[in-house]
């Protein structure tokens, strides 16, 4: 068996993809993860769940969701979020099934731990007129006095980020198209919806492109309408995707996102595969966005990689006679790592740009 990571969650067996239903519920960090327990490989989705006390070491708890129902027993129990109400976790996700397609989906816990689905699922059973077949990965957040949920969407061979409001969590009114964009892709997934330090941050990650990537915008919000101002890309490595973030309670804004082998075979002999990102605080000073390993984490960080070169502005992760990542960055000023048994992640300028590399066997 190949040897583990150290510092990044990977599942015990089966195969994970994009971090779901991030969260701080009772005391401890929760993060869901798209699970397929049975190989290495996709399959009809499932809720795996891992807890931590410190954002580093992770404990894999039972399976949160489970494909048993007639709107999710096909494809499975898609990407969502959490939100705490009244000291309850509640789950949502996209349901997929061959009848209705791609649905929204609830269900909520008193423990964290065990979940039941919502009597009345789908609580939203149909793509919208201006929206697509392509609709998925609610994030449910709170704004003031009501729950907005964006929903990733494409049409048109536009990318969508659809927009829902409640009062309940589980009465949806649809608000419209929040932004759209063809420039970005034909179908945005996994969308996030925020604020930091007064400004209005959407992320969302691009489908169909050849290189998996994230693009997070600031802007303006009207209450249905999102107007950027200025793009960020949080990362430029080739194998991290889907982040997500959420806000704990020290009040910090903390990513996750998906580490995989993008394009290359799973470890020889390995039953698991997809790991989680080391846990990324989220600021934003003076119009300046940086994205560095939670506090937790940063006595991890060295200021030097065997598998790393920097010339030039040049950053150049070699293994094994292999170039697995290289970029031209404008200025480096500083570079600091966190290197894993099979990973290496960079943050360069205090975290204004950051690259992730599997560059294990």
């Amino acid at each position: 068996m190949p040897e583990r990571l150290k510092y990044h969650f990977e599942p015990k067996t089966g195969w994970m993809n994009d971090p779901n239903g991030l969260c701080f519920f009772r005391g401890r960090y929760h993060a869901f993860f798209q699970h397929f327990p049975h190989a290495p490989c996709w399959g009809p989705m499932h809720w795996g769940h891992a807890v931590s006390d410190n954002l580093v070491d992770w404990e894999e708890l039972p399976i949160a969701l489970c494909p048993d129902q007639p709107y999710d027993e096909d494809a499975g129990c898609w990407s969502g979020s959490a939100v705490v109400k009244d000291g309850k976790l509640y789950l949502f996700y996209t349901s997929v099934s061959e009848e209705l397609g791609q649905t929204q989906s609830a269900a909520v816990s008193e423990d964290g731990v065990r979940f039941v689905k919502y009597e009345n699922n789908p609580v939203i059973p149909r793509y919208p007129e201006d929206g697509g077949k392509d609709f998925r990965d609610p994030k449910v957040s709170k704004f003031g006095g009501e729950y907005l949920m964006v929903v990733g969407s494409g049409k048109d061979k536009t990318g969508k980020i659809l927009l829902y409001r409640s009062d309940n969590l589980f009465d949806w009114e649809y608000r419209g198209v929040l932004y759209e964009n063809a420039q970005y892709g034909a179908v945005f997934e996994c969308p996030d919806f925020f604020q930091l330090n007064g400004r209005y941050v959407l992320m969302f990650s691009q489908m169909g492109l050849k290189t998996h990537s994230t693009v997070m915008l600031t802007g303006d919000f009207d209450g249905n309408k999102f107007t950027p101002l200025a793009e960020f890309r949080p990362e430029a490595g080739p194998e991290f995707y889907a982040p997500q973030t959420f806000s704990d309670a020290k009040g910090r804004r903390i990513m996750i996102g998906w580490l995989f082998r993008w394009g290359r075979k799973p470890d020889a002999g390995a039953d698991y595969a997809g790991a989680l990102s080391i846990p990324r605080e989220v600021k934003l000073t003076g119009g300046r966005l940086t994205v560095l390993p939670v506090e937790e984490a940063r006595p991890l960080l060295t200021d030097s990689d065997p598998f790393v070169t920097v010339k030039k502005n040049k950053v150049t992760v070699r293994c094994g006679g292999e170039t697995l990542f290289e970029q031209q960055y404008e200025n480096i000023g500083d570079i600091q790592f966190l290197r894993d048994t099979k990973t290496v992640e960079g943050f360069i300028n205090g975290g204004e740009a950051s690259f992730s590399v599997w560059f294990g066997k």
